[in-house]
């Protein structure tokens, strides 16, 4: 589907649906807990729907009754599937459930669509073969998906590199079920706080762990349970960037509700790099609101470091562009290792419309403050570049397409419902 977006001003009120990393750990934690876990408010997304099939591939069981999911764990008796596992586009639900497969004993063929097939699993597969299971890639020489998967893991000491902080809380999550102790040993840590939402969920579901204070290694006893529970998934803050910055960039008044503004999601930090840029932004924390006054000039001059907030890139090089003087990101080896190499995308599709962008390894300069055209742009079936673009065309004067923008249902699936009852004009090609 192509998206026509032009020029408009927003107002009202704005609520994003349930975190996508709250979700999918949810569904696959009540999936190896003990007893049945009543999720609320998840996030009904195509990454969301992926972890409850891998659940269900598992033995799981599962329902959905409105903005409910039930799932009807397996505790330690996860099922040999019967089927191959199949990740959908969640880089998530195959870093996740590929761990889980080497907890049973029988063979896990784990594969996904296009993009996961690209997207790197090698670390994965050495851990399951560090600590006694067994892994391999389908394709030789790859190091992507498919895998083929057999357990049973052991326990024992296992290392990563550190540049996928998913592939890390796979293993975290994994290894309480193991017979013996479990040690991660990470090299060069990122998005440290995902991992303390891993750290979170598994404390919810009865489970602790020891690490070091820079997160850089992981103790983790063996012979544990999951307790199935009944919980509530917080909104997403990766999402709220996206109407956030659309009420900046124009001349509208917006309030984001249900917003928790101490939960552990990196990506709140957003607010706080926009308020540097000038933005006219006011935390409600006890009201759990963001209060957006668009219209004013934001300015940059910033150096951004994306380590721990890779997800926030697409959104954020938007408001660099929109924002007088150079913003420049660091941090983003990691950020070429998402859905698409967003760095590279970011700077070929900014630069469709004007922007002048330089890159490197690990960075990018965005030359704000220059006048933008509108222009045909390319999502790349990456949800957060198609919201990025679809979000930065509300602010060109024209009418700017986005090509494939489907894909903006991968974690917020009323995107376009939500931005349009604020007034965002969209026309659906």
């Amino acid at each position: 589907m192509n998206m026509t977006v032009s020029r408009s001003c927003l107002h009202g009120s704005v609520c994003v649906p349930g975190s996508k990393s709250h979700t999918i750990r949810a569904v696959l934690l009540a999936a190896m807990a003990e007893g049945t876990t009543v999720i609320h408010n998840p996030l009904p997304s195509l990454d969301g729907k992926s972890a409850l099939a891998a659940a269900e591939t598992f033995g799981a069981r599962t329902s959905i009754d409105g903005n409910t999911w039930t799932v009807e764990g397996r505790g330690r008796d996860l099922a040999v599937p019967r089927n191959y596992l199949d990740c959908g586009n969640s880089g998530s639900v195959a870093y996740f459930a590929t761990p889980m497969a080497a907890l049973v004993d029988g063979y896990t063929f784990v594969t996904g669509d296009a993009q996961i097939r690209r997207r790197p699993i090698h670390e994965t597969v050495l851990a399951i073969n560090e600590l006694g299971g067994f892994a391999a890639h389908s394709i030789p020489g790859s190091d992507s998906c498919p895998v083929v998967v057999h357990g049973v893991m052991k326990g024992g000491q296992a290392h990563f590199g550190g540049k996928l902080s998913q592939i890390i809380s796979g293993f975290m999550m994994a290894a309480p079920l193991l017979e013996q102790d479990t040690e991660l040993l990470i090299e060069d840590i990122r998005e440290t706080p995902y991992l303390q939402i891993t750290i979170d969920w598994m404390k919810r579901f009865g489970v602790e762990l020891e690490h070091a204070e820079d997160f850089s290694s992981f103790q983790i006893r063996g012979k544990r349970f999951y307790r199935a529970l009944e919980t509530t998934i917080p909104s997403d803050w990766s999402a709220v960037a996206f109407p956030l910055i659309a009420g900046l960039i124009t001349d509208s008044e917006l309030v984001i509700d249900a917003v928790d503004f101490n939960d552990s999601q990196g990506d709140k930090a957003v607010v706080d790099h926009l308020i540097a840029m000038g933005a006219d932004l006011t935390k409600d924390v006890e009201g759990h609101r963001l209060l957006v006054r668009g219209g004013r000039k934001l300015r940059s001059g910033l150096t951004i470091d994306m380590k721990n907030i890779p997800d926030a890139l697409p959104a954020l090089s938007v408001a660099a562009a929109y924002a007088e003087g150079d913003t420049t990101f660091t941090g983003l080896a990691h950020v070429r290792l998402k859905e698409t190499d967003r760095v590279a995308v970011m700077k070929e599709e900014l630069e469709k419309i004007g922007v002048t962008v330089e890159i490197g390894p690990d960075s990018m300069v965005v030359h704000g403050g220059c006048r933008m055209h509108a222009a045909q742009v390319e999502s790349h079936d990456d949800h957060r570049v198609a919201m990025a673009m679809l979000v930065c065309g509300l602010g060109i004067d024209g009418e700017t397409v986005i090509n494939g923008a489907e894909c903006a249902a991968v974690s917020f699936p009323s995107f376009f419902e939500v931005m349009e009852k604020a007034g965002a004009k969209f026309a659906r090609g």
